[in-house]
């Protein structure tokens, strides 16, 4: 019996996404833009997609728009601010928190002329009101931050940056990478004041090959993606029906938010209680952070090694996010954490279908490991 605690790098597609990718591939496989019947039958499909996103986000269907993930949003997003706003200031805003479709094309910008500023979070992967504030002026045309990181779970203060941008009499966009966040927590993005939000289907229980993207309808971006004209000429490209209708059914199948969130701070208490027991164990997540994340260092047993023993017993974990994959964690040292806890760093993580259960064997595999090496 596997124990897959890997769930912010994906999840297991739920049976209600396999079950509408399969009718999308095999009765409503036609391209949504053909004129025929099938074609027609298909945008029916994509505009019930649409609608579900919308409707679980509190916004309008015009304001959502279907990318091939969470990194394609992110960097339809940035590059499509940067375009749209080049003429109006030079200066972007981000954290050193990001995912690397955020900072890799910040870097890319930065080449390109743009001044950008990379804000450190403080121990507790929390970036300051403040220091937003102190960079953000009119020269600023976007402030990036995500809600909540993927390598320790952090929830930033996301209802408060389109104020503080508001105040210091700039029109910088506020984009949220909302990746870790969507189906977790409760989410408008017009009630917390976010112009554009992430969001991709494979975090919660969908297929892999479909997120979105939300575009308030007040925002301009110009495409980088050019073609057919799809998604309002924003994200040309045939869209992938299977994984965009996936997405949605995963969606329906999120259940109650605030439940789920309970059952998970359950079973993070649990286990942290439990791992009490062995010693040089030390939390790297903060204690405020979403309970389905959870980042350990264990003393004296890599990485790689832990990684490696649990998969042995059919316990699937991570060493950090999957796409820095072989690479020292940027997060946890932008939070102070030193070289020896970053490399014997494991993160867990967790979804509504994990149960006391699978924390027991964690547990109990983590226990067995540290026996094991520490006796060499």
């Amino acid at each position: 019996m596997s124990v897959y605690l890997d769930n912010s790098a994906t999840t297991k597609p739920c049976q209600a996404a396999v079950k509408k990718a399969l009718e999308m591939m095999e009765r409503t496989f036609g391209n949504p833009s053909s004129l025929h019947m099938c074609g027609i039958e298909a945008k029916k499909e994509l505009d019930e997609a649409r609608r579900t996103l919308s409707k679980f986000l509190s916004c309008n269907d015009s304001e959502i728009y279907f990318t091939s993930g969470g990194t394609a949003a992110n960097n339809t997003a940035i590059f499509g601010t940067a375009r749209a706003k080049r003429r109006e200031g030079k200066k972007i805003v981000t954290t050193l928190l990001e995912h690397p479709s955020v900072l890799k094309h910040f870097e890319l910008l930065e080449s390109l002329g743009f001044e950008a500023v990379y804000l450190k979070p403080d121990k507790n992967g929390k970036v300051s009101l403040d220091s937003i504030s102190n960079a953000v002026d009119a020269n600023t045309v976007l402030v990036s931050i995500m809600a909540v990181n993927n390598e320790v779970g952090s929830i930033q203060e996301i209802s408060k940056i389109k104020e503080i941008i508001n105040n210091k009499k700039s029109a910088a966009y506020f984009h949220c990478d909302a990746v870790q966040a969507f189906g977790k927590i409760p989410l408008s993005p017009r009630k917390l004041g976010i112009d554009l939000m992430s969001i991709s289907g494979h975090k919660i229980h969908g297929i892999k090959g479909a997120g979105a993207l939300f575009v308030d309808r007040n925002v301009r971006l110009l495409p980088s993606i050019l073609g057919g004209g799809q998604e309002n000429g924003l994200i040309s490209g045939t869209e992938p029906m299977p994984a965009i209708c996936a997405f949605a059914a995963a969606v329906n199948d999120i259940g109650n938010i605030e439940k789920n969130l309970e059952k998970a701070t359950e079973l993070r208490d649990y286990f942290l209680e439990k791992i009490k027991n062995i010693d040089g164990i030390t939390l790297n997540s903060p204690s405020d952070a979403l309970p389905y994340i959870i980042n350990i260092s264990v003393k004296g047993v890599p990485s790689q090694v832990m990684l490696n023993a649990l998969s042995a017993e059919g316990i699937y974990v991570s060493a950090g996010s999957a796409c820095s994959k072989g690479h020292r964690s940027g997060v946890l040292s932008s939070m102070g954490v030193n070289a020896a806890q970053i490399d014997s760093a494991v993160r867990i993580s967790l979804s509504k279908s994990t149960d006391e259960k699978d924390m027991d064997l964690l547990y109990n595999g983590i226990a067995d490991t540290v026996k094991r090496v520490r006796r060499k």
